[in-house]
């Protein structure tokens, strides 16, 4: 269904080393670094068929966070889950929610830890247990 996720950056260094951290533990290695035409910084984080990307905002103007918005990741595990969430909140990120953990919902049972990256992005880490 998609072809990439791109959210802005008010820090792209800050965002890397972020986003290298986090996504290493789902096996992604290092992002193409591109510079756009009108020179800002965007990184392509690839990894299993799928985009993850950074820029900065090309019009000049704040990166702001989607209100009601999340990113989530898939994980293999609750302990894969666990990873993730450490490897974000030692690398700049807040907890953010419920502490991570069990989640009985409509949609079945999941483990989930909920992350805002340094930009203020909410961001989860998901494992669907059935």
């Amino acid at each position: 269904m998609f072809s990439h996720i791109m959210i802005g950056s008010n820090d792209i260094e800050r965002s890397k080393r972020f986003y290298d951290a986090v996504l290493a533990t789902l096996g992604a290695g290092e992002p193409l670094r591109n510079e756009a035409k009108s020179g800002h910084v965007r990184l392509f984080y690839r990894h299993d068929g799928n985009v993850f990307c950074i820029t900065e905002p090309i019009n000049g103007e704040e990166a702001t966070y989607a209100n009601g918005g999340t990113i989530a990741f898939r994980c293999s595990s609750p302990e894969h889950v666990q990873t993730f969430y450490a490897a974000a909140v030692a690398h700049g990120g807040a907890a953010c929610e419920d502490p991570p953990g069990q989640r009985d919902t409509s949609l079945g049972p999941m483990f989930l830890a909920y992350i805002r990256d340094p930009d203020g992005n909410k961001i989860c880490a998901i494992h669907r247990t059935e």
